[in-house]
């Protein structure tokens, strides 16, 4: 006796016979595709394209002020830039004399080692808001002239060396403190003729420069 099946059924089992060569196929299939995946997204963050996209989605770009009234402001913002201190010994002699009688008798003599300290720079306070142009990614400074910004004597590094009074006179109280201003005048006058203006202008435009490099500009010109 013939059993005849009706063609789904047939179908049916072909289907239930050949289950499990398909539920393989599609594992191997998922595994392959894991695997480029895998290697995709590697090449992509090596490459840096995923922090690009990822800074994409979260909308957070960075971004600068790079108006000039902000740049004018950043700057100043250094207030008085010090960028030089110029350390010196100076021995200044101080001397009281009587047209009459001579020094044994009536002079009064001071010898002094000063050390002191000569701070130059820029004040930045003094940029103009037509001293900076901004075109772009360029910005162009013209920074103020240098100068002296302080002058000191250190009283802890500075001594009297020899005072000699008279016998006939006593000794001038203020001719001490007069010899410590002529040695800072002194010091002063020898910094600036060691060329310290030259030297504090140079280290400013340094300085500036970098910062407006920090502020995202690609061409930055320093006068």
């Amino acid at each position: 006796m013939v059993e005849h099946k009706q063609p789904g059924e047939r179908i049916a089992r072909a289907v239930r016979r050949s289950w499990p060569f398909y539920l393989l196929l599609s594992l191997a299939a998922g595994v392959v595709f894991g695997l480029l995946l895998v290697s995709t997204l590697s090449r992509v963050a090596h490459g840096g394209l995923w922090d690009r996209v990822a800074g994409y989605i979260t909308g957070r770009p960075l971004s600068f002020d790079v108006s000039s009234p902000s740049v004018v402001e950043k700057i100043r913002q250094l207030s008085r830039l010090e960028t030089v201190v110029y350390s010196l010994d100076k021995i200044v002699e101080g001397n009281r004399e009587s047209p009459y009688l001579p020094d044994f008798l009536a002079g009064d003599k001071l010898l002094l080692v000063a050390h002191g300290e000569v701070i130059a720079g820029i004040d930045l306070a003094q940029l103009k808001p037509g001293d900076v142009q901004v075109n772009g990614d360029k910005v162009q400074v013209k920074l103020p002239a240098a100068q002296i910004l302080s002058t000191r004597i250190d009283n802890t590094r500075t001594r009297v060396y020899s005072r000699t009074t008279g016998l006939l006179v006593p000794g001038d109280p203020n001719l001490e403190s007069e010899v410590r201003q002529t040695a800072e005048q002194q010091i002063g006058q020898a910094a600036l003729d060691d060329g310290i203006l030259d030297k504090a202008r140079q280290n400013a435009k340094a300085s500036v420069t970098s910062l407006l490099y920090g502020l995202g500009f690609r061409t930055v010109v320093v006068q």
